[in-house]
């Protein structure tokens, strides 16, 4: 072990989430960076006063995490890890509860209500061309399919130029498949006072950062209804 902060030794060694939770503690203390080198199993096992199989399952659970890797000559260092790796691994909406479902959905109209400031901040005009050729190849301007109002959802995000942005969203497309069946079956779009896709578009080229967010709050009123 090095002049760093010490671990500390566990009075329950039974609890490989105590072994892991101490761990995360002492990577945090000690400022560990991804690249820097860390203690061995037989070291961590050695100061934490537990066995070397508790300390591996708990490593196991931080590489899983990606907190943490191995590395050839090297043993393990700290890594960079992927925030949305395990978003991956659950957003099936058959199989996440249904305040889980309603929860995950509001962020994602918080989401796109705020981005007004990124879009017009980093919009182009070949951006502008692109959206109007999506909204020219719906099927309906006033009813498009899933997959249609994916693409003009997805290409507002990637306008945002954040790729933890855009990326979150293609990890919310089984998510939104779910939800948006329960809007076209609930719901009726075709209404007066809808904004619609060209509507976003035509305010992008010529309104205000106030108005394109004001205008993605109606278009995305429907949703709220279903999360209440």
């Amino acid at each position: 072990m090095n002049s760093k902060q010490s671990l500390t030794p566990l009075d329950n060694i039974s609890l490989t989430d105590r072994v892991e939770n101490n761990l995360r503690a002492y990577f945090l203390e000690n400022a560990f960076k991804p690249g820097d080198s860390l203690p061995g199993e037989n070291e961590i096992a050695e100061k934490l006063n537990v066995s070397r199989n508790v300390v591996r399952e708990a490593l196991s659970r931080l590489r899983m995490l990606g907190i943490i890797e191995s590395r050839t000559r090297r043993g393990m260092i700290m890594a960079r890890p992927d925030i949305l790796g395990g978003l991956e691994r659950v957003l099936n909406p058959f199989i996440l509860g249904k305040d889980t479902l309603k929860d995950i959905f509001e962020m994602r109209l918080i989401l796109e209500i705020g981005m007004a400031e990124f879009l017009f901040l980093r919009k182009t005009d070949k951006d502008i061309e692109e959206l109007e050729v999506i909204i020219k190849n719906q099927s309906s301007i006033h009813e498009p399919t899933i997959e249609e109002e994916i693409e003009f959802h997805t290409k507002l995000y990637d306008m945002t130029g954040n790729e933890t942005f855009t990326r979150f969203q293609v990890l919310l497309i089984p998510l939104f498949n779910h939800v948006f069946s329960l809007y076209k079956k609930n719901n009726k779009v075709h209404q007066s006072n809808h904004i619609y896709h060209k509507d976003l578009v035509n305010i992008l080229k010529s309104g205000t950062v106030e108005d394109f967010r004001l205008a993605m709050k109606k278009h995305l009123a429907p949703y709220f209804k279903i999360t209440d």
